[in-house]
């Protein structure tokens, strides 16, 4: 088994305040243009050609195109195009082109990405070993949540103790766009990262998220709840549910 199969999607999420920050830097009309010629370009331009491409004034194409680096939307490539190099090509200008990280804000939260790559893995796996690929998906599913349970071991650092264990659980939980809120000793999770793909495959959808949180709840030891089916409308199939008689086993 992969250590980490599914380190690509479990790439921790900026905060929701900071991706929307980003995403509004392109409401500025000339800003927006400027983005949107640079990045249907196939290779780096200059603030020039940006600033004719776009249509905009110089001096406003310098201020923008600055600002949309600072906000990580595009990058600079100090790079001289080809057939300028050698002594006396002078200093290069600094030429920009759409930077390669992605930025989704979905309200609720979705995460289709992780879906993909759950399910493009089942598939890889069950072509790989003959077996069915719902096994695979499960077995994926799983061993994603004990990956987010080793990042909550990891949030958790030093600190121990019940309340520790439970806050780390629902930050991850959180993060992975679940929602959880308390009902009572249980833990409700009041969304669905993968809320459209569940209304149409359902069991499949549902059976995946519990082999998920299932695998979480067993990575950190919490014996205090267990991941069950509990569907309900407007949130996610599956409830922690306390047991009677259980025990947090303190992170190792």
């Amino acid at each position: 088994m992969p250590d980490e199969p599914t380190t690509g999607a479990l790439r921790p999420r900026e905060d929701l305040a900071t991706r929307v920050e980003e995403i509004a830097a392109l409401g500025e009309p000339a800003r927006r243009a400027l983005y949107l010629w640079v990045a249907a370009q196939p290779e780096p331009v200059t603030r020039d050609d940006a600033a004719r491409g776009a249509a905009v004034p110089h001096h406003v194409a310098k201020f923008h195109l600055d600002k949309l680096v600072e906000e990580g939307l595009l990058e600079v490539d100090a790079s001289r195009p080809p057939g300028r190099g050698g002594p006396g090509a002078g200093r290069p200008a600094k030429r920009y082109r759409r930077a390669p990280r992605e930025i989704a804000v979905s309200l609720p939260e979705r995460d289709y990405e992780l879906a993909g790559h759950l399910l493009a893995r089942a598939v890889v796996d069950s072509a790989s070993a003959g077996g069915d690929v719902r096994d695979a998906l499960a077995a994926a599913a799983r061993d994603t949540g004990h990956a987010l349970g080793r990042r909550a071991r990891d949030e958790l650092g030093r600190r121990s103790g019940r309340a520790a264990l439970r806050a780390a659980t629902d930050d991850v939980l959180r993060d992975a766009g679940y929602e959880p809120h308390e009902d009572d000793a249980d833990v409700v999770l009041a969304n669905c990262p993968f809320h459209n793909l569940a209304q149409e495959f359902t069991d499949l959808v549902c059976g995946m998220n519990l082999e998920l949180v299932d695998g979480l709840v067993e990575e950190l030891g919490r014996s205090d709840v267990e991941a069950v089916l509990d569907p309900a409308p407007g949130r996610c199939c599956v409830r922690l549910r306390a047991r009677k008689h259980g025990a947090v086993n303190e992170p190792r």
